[in-house]
């Protein structure tokens, strides 16, 4: 393994996020660990029902192995002043939605330098809590860098933030966060893309729905329990209608209508 270099900004970010999530109480328990590569580059593939994913799952490899995280965001997140700052200080990746080849480039050359890039190939919070249709990012990535995707479920991580609900102070001491690390995902240049898309949002479904049969908390009649389960959570159709709602409203509003 490479020795570590230090990295200020990174490093005093993950005091901060341990300070936080320590303050808040969290509990958690991780299965696959092991599969965090201790070296060599590896695509991150996570589920994505909360804001604060990216930080918990950074959280608990770093408490692992001690390994760094490049997330991929997006362009506007960078945007802003001093969080801007912060994530470039922190070497994450900035990608324009609508010219996204610099950033692909960007994070291939990150990969082929042994560095973790992080993904969300759902591309956006999924108030659904099930996983939706992913795009095709993680597994080009995998494919041209030449390196495996490492598919990552979180639940009870969206308890503290996320879409379509105002979490109150209270109700985030002490929650539990559940990882699944799932088993390396080999990636060839001959692979269909696609079909090998639907096998990784095959097999984040079922990590995630093996941490949601093991929860210990009755999700009966909760906001955070999916639908399917007995929860109040919009369906997958409900949730995509809204989000497409939340689309239009946001293009008329960029355009003066």
């Amino acid at each position: 393994m490479r020795r570590r270099r230090t990295e200020t900004i990174y490093d005093t970010a993950i005091v901060v996020g341990r300070a936080l999530f320590g303050f808040w109480r969290l509990r958690r328990t991780a299965t696959g660990l092991a599969n965090i590569p201790d070296s060599g580059g590896a695509v991150i593939a996570m589920t994505h029902f909360g804001y604060l994913e990216f930080a918990l799952v950074e959280w608990a490899t770093w408490m692992h192995n001690k390994r760094r995280i490049r997330f991929m965001a997006q362009r506007a997140v960078f945007d802003k002043p001093v969080l801007g700052s912060v994530l470039r200080g922190m070497s994450h990746i900035s990608v324009d939605m609508k010219a996204g080849a610099s950033a692909y480039a960007d994070a291939v050359a990150a990969l082929r330098d042994g560095e973790l890039i992080g993904v969300f190939p759902e591309a956006g919070v999924n108030s659904s809590f099930t996983v939706r249709e992913l795009k095709t990012g993680a597994v080009r990535l995998a494919a041209e860098a030449g390196v495996p995707i490492i598919p990552v479920a979180i639940w009870g991580g969206h308890r503290l933030l996320t879409k379509n609900h105002k979490v109150g102070f209270r109700e985030r001491f002490g929650i539990l966060v559940t990882y699944a690390f799932g088993g390396p995902v080999t990636i060839t240049a001959n692979d269909d893309v696609r079909e090998r898309t639907g096998e990784l949002r095959g097999e984040l479904q079922r990590l995630v729905d093996r941490l949601q049969s093991d929860y210990p908390i009755d999700g009966t009649g909760q906001w955070w329990n999916p639908r399917h389960l007995a929860g109040t959570a919009p369906t997958p159709e409900e949730a995509a209608a809204a989000d497409e709602d939340r689309r239009r409203r946001r293009e008329q509003a960029a355009s003066g209508s």
